[in-house]
C-alpha cells in the first residue's frame, strides 16, 4: 500500500492526552511481514502527512522501535507525534511528549546558560575571558609532568566553538573513561565531571587554543562547571530555573545511566551492542550498550539531558525573534550564532566556510542575513536532531536507537524532514503549545 495511506483510522484512544492513529500494513517496498508502526498525535492533520511518510519510512528501513517528532511554524507548534514503541517488550507506545535522551543537543542548552551568565555579569565577564581564570582547577599531573601553559589562554568563546585545543581524534575523549580516571585519581568510581577535568588537564593540549576546530565533549563538560562556578548553583538547577522555566519547559532533566532509574515518561533504549559495565563492581561484566557502558550523569552539560521533541522545539522557538527572546538579549543571540574567526570560520584563502560551528549550534547561512541552525545527538540507543530553518520552521526528531543491521545512515533523517517540510502545501493555524 502506498505511503499516502499509512494512517488509516482514528481510534480515539487516549494516550497522554493524544489521539492514537493506527498505521496501515507495510508500505510498498517494506518486508511483507513487517509490523505496522503505531502513531500517537496531539492533533491529526492530513496536511502534515508528508512528515508521517518520512518518519515511518525512515524508522521502518532501520527497524527503529520508537521515535517522536515535533514541528513549529512561526512560533506555533503544529505537529507533535510519537511513532512506534517506547518499550517494545511491554508494548508501550511512544507518546507525543515522551522523554528521550537527547545526547549532544545538550550543547545548545549549555551554550544558552553560559550566554545568560555572561549577559548578566554586567560586563565583568565576556566570551573572551580565559575560562580557567574562573575555574582555577588544579590539574592532576604525573610525576615530573607540568601543566600545559596554553591552558591559561583558553577563552570561554573558544570552548563554546570547539577551538579550545582538545581533539579526541588526536588523543582521546575523557568523557568515556570514567573507570580509568577514577582509578588514576584514587576517586570514587565512576568519575564525575570535576575529576574528569582534573585528569584531562594533566595532558598537553592537542592544538593551540583558537587555531583549530575539533569537536569536544570535554569542552562542554568544562562549560558546565563554569555555569556552576558563576551561578553558585548545580548546573541542572540553574538551567532548569533560568533557561527552561522562562520558556515554559518543565519536564526536561538530566537523565540516569541505568534502565531502572528512568524518569517518568522516558522511553527504553535499544542497541545491538554490549560492553563493559562502568557502574558495577565488575567492569568485565557485559551489559547492554545504552545501560552501563558509559556514565550519563557525568555527561550532563554535553550530553546528559532528557527532553521531549516538543520541549526541544519550544527551546528552539525562543530564538525566532531575538528582540523578544525570554532568556537572552538580541546581542547574546547574535553572538551565539556568529561565525568564528580563523580556520573554524574561513578557508585558507579567507573565504567564509559554507557551514560552521558557532556557540553551541551548527550554522549554515542561506543568504539575506538568514541561516539554518541545527545540532545532532548520538549515544548508544539514542539518535536526535534539532533544526531551526531559515523560513521560520523548527523541528526536533528523537529516536530510541542509533544502530541496526540495515547498514543505512541515521543522518538521513535530516534531508528526509526537509523533504517533508517542502511538500506541505497548507500549514495549520492552531498552536499545540497552548493545549
Amino acid at each position: 500500500m502506498e505511503q499516502a495511506r499509512l494512517l488509516v483510522g482514528i481510534l480515539g484512544v487516549a494516550v497522554a492526552g493524544a489521539v492514537v492513529l493506527c498505521a496501515s500494513p507495510p508500505c510498498a517496498g517494506a518486508d511483507a511481514g513487517a509490523e505496522a508502526i503505531p502513531v500517537t498525535t496531539m492533533h491529526p492533520d492530513e496536511a502534515l502527512k508528508p512528515f508521517d511518510d518520512e518518519m515511518l519510512a525512515y524508522m521502518r528501513a532501520r527497524h527503529i522501535p520508537g521515535g517522536a517528532l515535533a514541528v513549529s511554524r512561526g512560533g506555533k507548534l503544529v505537529l507533535s507525534r510519537g511513532y512506534g514503541w517506547a518499550d517494545k517488550e511491554a508494548r508501550v507506545q511512544v507518546a507525543p511528549d515522551a522523554l528521550f535522551r537527547i545526547a549532544s543537543i545538550s550543547k545548545p542548552i549549555t551554550s544558552a546558560a553560559v550566554m545568560r551568565l555572561i549577559q548578566d555579569s554586567d560586563g565583568k565577564l565576556t566570551l573572551d575571558t580565559p575560562i580557567f581564570d574562573i575555574l582555577k582547577v588544579k590539574p592532576h599531573l604525573s610525576p615530573g609532568a607540568k601543566a600545559d601553559p596554553r591552558l591559561a589562554t583558553i577563552t570561554i568563546r573558544e570552548v563554546l566553538q570547539h577551538t579550545g585545543g582538545w581533539d579526541r581524534d588526536k588523543s582521546f575523549d575523557p568523557m568515556f573513561r570514567p573507570l580509568e580516571i577514577a582509578k588514576d585519581l584514587g576517586a570514587k568510581s565512576p568519575a564525575g565531571p570535576w575529576e574528569i577535568i582534573r585528569y584531562t588537564l594533566g595532558f598537553p593540549l592537542d592544538h593551540d587554543p583558537g587555531s583549530t576546530y575539533a569537536y569536544s565533549n570535554f569542552g562542554y563538560c568544562v562549560l558546565g562547571r563554569l555555569v556552576e562556578k558563576l551561578s553558585g548553583m548545580p548546573y541542572e538547577k540553574f538551567v532548569r530555573e533560568r533557561i527552561l522555566a522562562p520558556l515554559g519547559i518543565t519536564r526536561m532533566r538530566i537523565g540516569h545511566t541505568l534502565r531502572e532509574e528512568r524518569a517518568e515518561g522516558e522511553v527504553t533504549y535499544y542497541d545491538p551492542g554490549m560492553g563493559g559495565d562502568v557502574m558495577g563492581p565488575d567492569p568485565a561484566k557485559q551489559v547492554p550498550a545504552p545501560y552501563g557502558t558509559f556514565y550519563l550523569e557525568a555527561m550532563d552539560a554535553h550530553g546528559g539531558w532528557l527532553a521531549s521533541a516538543s520541549d526541544l522545539v519550544r527551546f528552539a522557538c525562543a530564538f525566532d525573534d531575538p528582540s523578544h527572546c525570554p532568556i537572552l538579549k538580541p546581542e547574546s543571540v547574535a553572538e551565539m550564532f556568529a561565525r568564528p574567526q580563523g580556520s573554524a570560520g574561513y578557508d585558507a584563502g579567507g573565504k567564509p566556510l559554507a557551514a560552521y560551528y558557532g556557540c553551541g549550534w551548527l550554522v549554515r547561512p542561506t543568504g539575506d542575513g538568514k541561516a539554518n541552525h541545527w545540532h545532532t545527538g548520538s549515544l548508544p540507543g539514542t539518535f536526535t536532531l534539532l533544526v531551526r530553518r531559515h523560513d521560520g520552521l523548527n523541528w526536533a526528531a528523537v529516536f530510541n536507537q542509533r544502530a541496526d543491521a540495515s547498514g543505512l545512515s541515521y543522518d538521513d533523517i535530516d534531508p528526509a524532514l526537509h523533504r517533508a517540510a517542502d511538500r506541505v502545501t497548507a500549514w495549520p493555524e492552531y498552536d499545540l503549545f497552548k493545549k
